[in-house]
């Protein structure tokens, strides 16, 4: 009995031994028999599309279909992939049938930046600069106005990064996260403009003003008594009174009435 039941032991630990020195020696002799390409998030974006991947991988490495896995670089291809700003990750391998597969994960923009100095980009939830390359443009706030985006912020370094000094970018990310956290804020507000004092200014989807907001410091604070305003004062001396709400000072609105109001 005792026999038998070491025979049952070893058998599982000799698989385990022979299956990876099995594939080790097979893997020299296996071609590649297709190509298996799961793009995340593609029909939300299109950032980057199927073809393209198809493309990178055909420019980094030639002819595939056909070619003995060991001619073919992994790493070598995931270098050139990992090159397109607009993936957040890509990851490269072999399944036992020869088909190689490409994992690719887009970003997730969560505002459009458009600066006075040119250029057209996007903004992703961990703060890295995208160039918008492509015409469609998904439903995002747009911050427009005095921004520089550096040569790092190009190069991948992310605008939350300690080593990016003195961006107004920064605090535009946290006021859009914040914006987007709220339902109510997230509908109401349209565009950020950031003027030649960095400070910033609120374009709203409703009234005819904008809500010069100055600092993003006390930000809780400011769109709370913004969100009293609109609730109480605005109803009742109509939505085009002013033509400019402003939140800079603590606890207190002053607006700017249009010429032709009394």
């Amino acid at each position: 009995m005792r026999k038998v039941f070491k025979i049952l032991l070893i058998i599982p630990v000799l698989c385990l031994i022979a299956i990876p020195v099995y594939l080790a020696r097979t893997a020299n002799t296996r071609i590649c028999k297709g190509i298996s390409v799961d793009l995340r998030d593609s029909s939300d974006y299109h950032f980057v599309t199927k073809r393209q991947i198809l493309n990178l991988v055909y420019e980094s490495t030639g002819k595939i279909i056909g070619q003995p896995l060991k001619k073919i670089s992994i790493t070598k291809i995931e270098a050139r992939l990992k090159e397109l700003r607009e993936l957040k990750k890509a990851e490269i391998f072999f399944s036992i049938d020869g088909i190689l597969h490409v994992y690719a994960d887009q970003r997730d923009p969560v505002m459009r930046v458009i600066p006075d100095n040119g250029g057209d980009f996007f903004i992703d939830e961990d703060g890295v600069v995208v160039r918008k390359r492509n015409l469609y443009t998904p439903r995002l706030h747009i911050v427009e106005g005095n921004i520089n985006i550096s040569s790092a912020m190009l190069n991948g370094v992310s605008v939350l990064d300690t080593s990016i000094k003195n961006s107004i970018l920064k605090d535009i990310y946290y006021l859009v996260n914040y914006i987007n956290k709220d339902d109510f804020w997230s509908a109401q507000i349209d565009q950020i403009y950031v003027d030649h004092n960095d400070e910033i200014d609120l374009i709203p989807r409703v009234g005819n003003q904008y809500v010069h907001l100055g600092t993003t410091e006390n930000l809780e604070g400011k769109l709370r008594n913004l969100a009293a305003f609109y609730d109480k004062v605005l109803p009742k001396v109509g939505w085009n009174k002013y033509s400019m709400i402003n939140l800079e000072f603590k606890d207190q609105i002053v607006c700017k009435k249009r010429d032709n109001q009394k």
